[in-house]
C-alpha cells in the first residue's frame, strides 16, 4: 500500500467527541487503503493512554503534547504577525521537523490535514508534487464570526479578528489543495458562497454513526432513578457553545417544563464540565453528570433527548446518537443543519424556549411527538453509515492520481 500522511489538531481517540469521532473513523478507513503517518497533539492529558491504541491503526505515530495555557500565550503572537491566531496555537517546530522527514523518507504523495489550521505543515511551495486533501469539517472562520456576535468588546474585536483572518487562511488553503471537504452539503455550498474561485475544488462527506455500538437493543443499566423524567443533553462540556446551549436551556426551558412536570430533571452528561456548567446542579431538577464510562446507558433510558444548540456549523453528532438509539430528540434549528432527512421523518425543531418546553412536555407525557412516523434509527441506518459515506474520500485520491499522471 502506499504510504499517506494524516495530520489532525486533536488524537483522534477516543472517539467520544465530534471532531474526535470522525477523525477516527477517517483514520480507520484510511488505513484499509494506505500505510498511515499520523502527525497528532495532544491537549488532554488523560488522553495519552491511548497511545498503543491509535498506533494499531498507523505505520508510524508523532503525538506532541499540546498545553492548552501555553498554547493560547503562543497564539498571541498572530496580532503581530498578522495572522489567525488559531495558527500559532497549531505551530509546533518538532511537527514541522517530523513531517519533512517522512515525506522526504517515505517519498509520501498523499497528504491529508483534518482541521484547517493543520495544513500550515504542508501549505509551502516543496509539497506542490503531493496530493493534497484538507478535511475542514466546518468552516470554523463562521464559528468565531458567530462568537463574535455574543461577546462583548473586547472578545468581540478578538473574535472578529479570527474570523476574517482564519478565513483568509481557509481560502488560501482551498485555493492551493486538490479537495477541501466538509461535513455537510450546506457547509459546502456556503463555503463556496463565500469563496466563489474555489468552487470547484470543493467537496463533502457525511459523518456517520457506529450503529452496532449505538444499539438500543443491548442491555443496559439505567442510571436514573425511578422517581424521575430524565431529559438529557449530551456533549464536551468545556465547549462553549455545549455551554451556552445548556445554561439556555436551565434558564429558559427547564422551569416551564417543571412547573407542569416537577419530577422532570436534566441531565448534563459530557467530559469536563466548566465551573458555569458545574453551578447549574444548584438548580432544582439539574444533575452535571460529568464524564461517565458510557453514554449509552444516559441516552438510552431517556424519556427525551435535547439538543438546545444556538451556535453551531456542520453536523451535531449527539443528534445522530441520540436518534440512532431511538429516542425522540428536541433540537434547535441550527442543531439539524446539516442532517439530511428521509421522507417519513418529523423532526422535532423548537425554534424558541417555549417551543422545547412545549415538545418536551408532549413527550414526556407520552402523547404523539414521541413516535415519528419513521423511526430515527432507520435513518440513521438509511444514511448514516460510515463506510458507505468514507468511500468518496478514498476515491478522490485515486482520481487525483490519475489527474497527475495525464497531466505528466
Amino acid at each position: 500500500m502506499q504510504p499517506l500522511l494524516y495530520l489532525v489538531h486533536r488524537i483522534p481517540y477516543p472517539p467520544n467527541k465530534g471532531d474526535k469521532i470522525r477523525s477516527f473513523n477517517l483514520l480507520k478507513t484510511l488505513n484499509k487503503h494506505f500505510n498511515v503517518y499520523l502527525g497528532t497533539f495532544v491537549d488532554d492529558p488523560n488522553d495519552w493512554q491511548y497511545q498503543e491504541e491509535i498506533k494499531q491503526y498507523c505505520t508510524e505515530v508523532l503525538l506532541r503534547p499540546l498545553n492548552t495555557r501555553n498554547a493560547k500565550l503562543l497564539s498571541l503572537s498572530g496580532l503581530l504577525t498578522g495572522k489567525a491566531l488559531s495558527l500559532p496555537y497549531y505551530q509546533d517546530k518538532q511537527m514541522q521537523i517530523w513531517v519533512d522527514k517522512v515525506i522526504n523518507s517515505h517519498q509520501i504523495k498523499n497528504i491529508i490535514i483534518f482541521s484547517s489550521p493543520m495544513a500550515q505543515y504542508v501549505e509551502m511551495d516543496r509539497f506542490q508534487h503531493c496530493i493534497r486533501i484538507a478535511d475542514f469539517v466546518d468552516i470554523d472562520s463562521d464559528k468565531w464570526l458567530q462568537y463574535s456576535r455574543n461577546k462583548v468588546f473586547p472578545m468581540s474585536w478578538v473574535y472578529a479578528r479570527e474570523a476574517k483572518k482564519l478565513a483568509q487562511f481557509e481560502n488560501t488553503i482551498s485555493a492551493a489543495f486538490q479537495q477541501t471537504l466538509f461535513a455537510t452539503r450546506d457547509e459546502m455550498q456556503h463555503f463556496a458562497y463565500l469563496n466563489p474561485a474555489q468552487a470547484k475544488g470543493l467537496g463533502y462527506y457525511k459523518n456517520g454513526v457506529d450503529t452496532n455500538y449505538f444499539d438500543p437493543s443491548l442491555q443496559y443499566d439505567n442510571p436514573y432513578t425511578d422517581d424521575v423524567l430524565p431529559i438529557v443533553f449530551t456533549g464536551a462540556m468545556n465547549y462553549w457553545a455545549n455551554v451556552e446551549a445548556v445554561c439556555w436551556f436551565v434558564k429558559e426551558s427547564l422551569p416551564r417544563i417543571r412547573e407542569v412536570l416537577p419530577q422532570a430533571h436534566f441531565y448534563i452528561v459530557g467530559s469536563n464540565p466548566t465551573s458555569e456548567v458545574e453551578h447549574l446542579s444548584k438548580n432544582d431538577g439539574v444533575t452535571v453528570a460529568g464524564t461517565v464510562r458510557d453514554i449509552r446507558p444516559y441516552i438510552r433510558f431517556a424519556r427525551v433527548v435535547v439538543a438546545p444548540i444556538r451556535i453551531a456549523r456542520g453536523v451535531q453528532n449527539k443528534v445522530l446518537e441520540g436518534m440512532a438509539m431511538a429516542r425522540p430528540v428536541v433540537v434547535t434549528p441550527m442543531a439539524l443543519e446539516g442532517i439530511e432527512l428521509c421522507e417519513g421523518y418529523q423532526p422535532l425543531v423548537a425554534h424558541n424556549a417555549s417551543d422545547f418546553a412545549y415538545l418536551c412536555l408532549h413527550i414526556l407525557q407520552e402523547q404523539k411527538y414521541a413516535i415519528p412516523q419513521l423511526s430515527a434509527r432507520d435513518l440513521i441506518l438509511q444514511k448514516y453509515n460510515w463506510e458507505e459515506n468514507l468511500l468518496p474520500v478514498i476515491q478522490l485520491f485515486e482520481r487525483e492520481v490519475h489527474t497527475k499522471q495525464r497531466g505528466h
